[in-house]
């Protein structure tokens, strides 16, 4: 056989090779996603049996099975979208792999919700509806329920399409939509629906507004210094200081009532203690660390990975803590509404229920949280651990300075406009500088230059902001429909 011939066999040989290697690597990529589908399936079969158990024999047992399933569903939902928030910026970092970033937000998110979790949950989605107008307890089950299908549906869908979307958002949606069907428009608190639909500005701008303000810090005080390290010894050890006292507050501000009860001004004197303490111990510890560095960026950005680590739990911590109340508040409300046949505004949530809650966020950040965690840390713009803590710190900086002043803000909207303000900082920054150094001759050019060189993502941007903005729309529909379904089946 000529040497052509021989080649030619080869080629064709490798390319088949490569079709084969190709083939099973996409059907060793739907086999994991079955198995992570099965495995939710599995849960949710768990997660009913568990609460046809805790429940016993009532009337509506099937009804609150039901709702369990769709509680649980919804856990799942959060875990796959809303944790991306806390843990993407350090995955995108490379402060920590995808599968221990994983593991440390499934241990603090059911931590924060088993924990520190509220007894007592007052949902802002019984404060946007009249309760007490439904004054069928079938009625209100069934517009539970459908705000719980609506709201997961939602997220599911958004979490498909690379977007993390605001569950708290998504649940209002659902009961404003089921309310208005069940009971009318009169029952609707407007101004305080008025109220979310402005937090869709308030959060995001909040968050990369003071995301960049961080950043630029940062940048003018340390890493543009002639001596990088000594600025660092100074510096870093005071953010540092202010993560621990702001997470402090964050944590007092966004619910720790099972542990303790405290005020805004408990929550600020605890920030300051904490804070101070912090400096105490951790200037030490810079100063010797420094000692052994060049002075370079890459030795800068390792001052960074620890505490934006601990940041990333503390986000998680807190979110568990909070943002539980979006998949078992719902659900507590049907089965309270079954077990005492009322409605009221004050639901005490059963042990198993917040169980359930925990484990659903847990299992949905493990089988289907990379994809939205690589998004918010790696595919809208490339953060390090410079600006990954950036972001990490105005999401606690934002929630605590928003609380303040009494605006409801969005963590995931403060988290993704953090990573939004971090990217078109840097956008601006560096076409200043491109303009700087081109001089004024050659303008034209550094701008056109600067159009080429987008660090943020503009199709991830606009699906994101379209998302956030259909998001209690959506949800209202799909729920008032699934409501008049319910009706209908069951007159």
């Amino acid at each position: 056989m000529p040497d052509s011939r021989r080649a030619k066999g080869w080629s064709t040989l490798d390319k088949d090779l490569s079709r084969i290697s190709q083939v099973e690597l996409a059907t060793g990529f739907l086999a994991r996603g079955l198995l992570a589908k099965v495995a939710a399936g599995g849960f949710l079969v768990i997660a009913g049996l568990i609460a046809a158990g805790a429940i016993g024999a009532f009337d509506n047992l099937t009804l609150v099975i039901v709702a369990t399933v769709l509680g649980a569903y919804m856990a799942l939902n959060i875990g796959a979208n809303d944790v991306s928030n806390n843990m993407g910026p350090a995955v995108g970092a490379r402060a920590l792999p995808m599968g221990a970033a994983i593991l440390i937000a499934a241990i603090a998110e059911s931590s924060g919700a088993l924990l520190a979790g509220r007894e007592v949950v007052h949902t802002i989605s019984f404060e946007i509806l009249d309760v007490g107008a439904i004054t069928d307890v079938t009625s209100l089950i069934q517009a539970m329920l459908a705000a719980l299908m609506a709201a997961a549906i939602w997220v599911n869908f958004a979490t498909w399409i690379g977007a993390p979307v605001s569950t708290t958002h998504s649940v209002v949606g659902g009961v404003l939509g089921a309310g208005v069907a069940a009971v009318g428009f009169g029952a609707v608190n407007w101004p305080l629906v008025a109220i979310i639909v402005a937090n869709w500005v308030i959060s995001p701008l909040m968050g990369a507004v003071t995301a960049a303000l961080i950043l630029a810090f940062i940048k003018t005080q340390i890493t543009y210094r002639k001596d990088k390290i000594k600025a660092a010894r100074r510096w870093v050890p005071v953010l540092v200081a202010v993560m621990a006292g702001s997470f402090t507050s964050y944590l007092n501000i966004k619910g720790v009532d099972r542990l303790f009860t405290s005020t805004d001004v408990n929550a600020a004197l605890a920030g300051l203690c904490i804070g101070a303490l912090t400096y105490v111990v951790v200037a030490p510890l810079i100063r010797r660390q420094a000692r052994k560095m060049e002075n370079r960026n890459r030795d800068l950005k390792a001052l960074f990975s620890l505490p934006l680590i601990v940041s990333a739990t503390l986000l998680s911590f807190a979110h568990g803590a909070n943002d539980v109340a979006n998949a078992v508040g719902p659900l507590a409300a049907i089965v309270q509404a079954t077990q005492t046949g009322s409605a009221e505004a004050a639901v005490e949530v059963p042990r198993w229920v917040m169980v359930i809650g925990a484990l659903g966020i847990s299992f949905g950040l493990f089988f289907f949280g990379p994809k939205l965690i690589l998004m918010v840390g790696d595919q809208i713009t490339k953060l390090n651990p410079m600006r990954a803590f950036a972001v990490s710190l105005s999401a606690a900086i934002t929630v605590i300075l928003a609380s303040s002043f009494g605006l409801p803000v969005s963590s995931t909207h403060v988290a993704v406009g953090g990573v939004f303000g971090v990217g078109f900082f840097r956008e601006w920054y560096m076409a200043r500088r491109r303009m700087k150094q081109s001089g004024a001759v050659s303008k034209s050019l550094a701008i056109e230059e600067g159009r080429r060189r987008k660090l943020v993502r503009r199709s991830h941007f606009m699906t994101i902001v379209a998302a956030w903005v259909f998001t209690l729309p959506a949800a209202a529909l799909v729920s008032a429909l699934v409501f008049g379904l319910m009706q209908l089946l069951f007159v």
